[in-house]
Parts: C-alpha cells; structure tokens; sequence
C-alpha cells in the first residue's frame, strides 16, 4: 500500500468504469506535496469540463455500485458473443480478452492492419481499429470494441467480416 508521501500518482477516468468515452473526465490521487505542480500543468493544458459533463460524473460516482456490476454483466455478455464468433472464422486468431472491452484479433492473409482496417471500412462497412495505432506489439492485428448496446449489431458485425472475408 501506498503512504502519503510515496512518488506515486494514480490516474483515472470515467472513460471506461462508466462509457463516458470521450467526454474526458477523470481524477488523480497524489501527495500532497505534487498538488501544486500538477495544478499549474492542468490549468494550462486543459480549459475545464463542461457542466453537464461534471454532473453525470458525480452521479456516476453517487450510484457506482449500482451501474457497475450491471456494466461487467453487459460487457461480459457482449465479449461471450463476438469472441466465439470470431473464433469460428477460418484462420483467425484471437487474443481472447479475459476483461475490458476490447478483442484483438489477426486475420490470414492480411498483415497490413491498418489497410486491413481502411479496407473493412471501405468494403464491409465495419469499422475496426488498426492494432498498430496502440504500439508495435499491436502490429498485425485489429482491435474491436464490443461495447455495444445490442448484441445483434456483433452478430451483424462478424456476418460483415466473414462475407468480407469469403470475397477475398
């Protein structure tokens, strides 16, 4: 465990703990002693938060175990559907995710992932992220979110690939 004076920050965002993706929101705990340099770099990187983006957050927080293990279900639910549909395709690999909301996989034939993923926007309408985008050890493969409201849009989803795929 941390003491009070230890060099350690710890940073956090809503982003993910409660799909408030891109609103940029978050928090940091650090000693007492940084509270003033890390104010002036946050006043001069970052205007502010917009109010309806601070008020979700707080009661994000105030009903936390309330939204929480409904989101791990959800998230849990939605990774059950993609992971063994992308499994079932000839030759993919998957690099199958034991939390978060994200799957990567790599698909034959196809090592350029970021033409792979401009492809499948192009051709299949599925938008996929290039594993490259995430550092080199992602090179080669592609990221998918699976956090989406409806699991047939991940069925959708591995039906566009897989007809992607059998065009060639």
């Amino acid at each position: 465990m941390a003491g009070p004076d230890d060099r350690l920050i710890v940073a956090h965002s809503f982003s993910k703990s409660f799909l408030m993706t891109g609103w940029r929101l978050g928090w940091l705990v650090l000693p007492a002693t940084l509270t003033s340099a890390i104010g002036k770099l946050i006043e001069f990187n970052t205007s502010c938060a917009p109010v309806f983006v601070q008020r979700a957050a707080t009661v994000a927080l105030q009903h936390s175990d309330d939204i929480t293990p409904g989101l791990v279900a959800h998230l849990r639910a939605c990774r059950d559907t993609l992971v063994p549909r992308l499994q079932a395709l000839p030759g993919v690999e998957l690099a199958s995710p034991r939390g978060g909301m994200y799957a990567f996989f790599r698909l034959p034939g196809h090592p350029d992932c970021l033409q792979t993923a401009k492809r499948l926007v192009r051709e299949a309408g599925l938008g996929l992220a290039p594993g490259s985008a995430f550092g080199d050890e992602g090179a080669g493969w592609l990221r998918w979110c699976f956090a989406s409201r409806d699991l047939r849009r991940l069925e959708e989803g591995v039906g566009r690939l897989a007809g992607w795929l059998r065009k060639g």
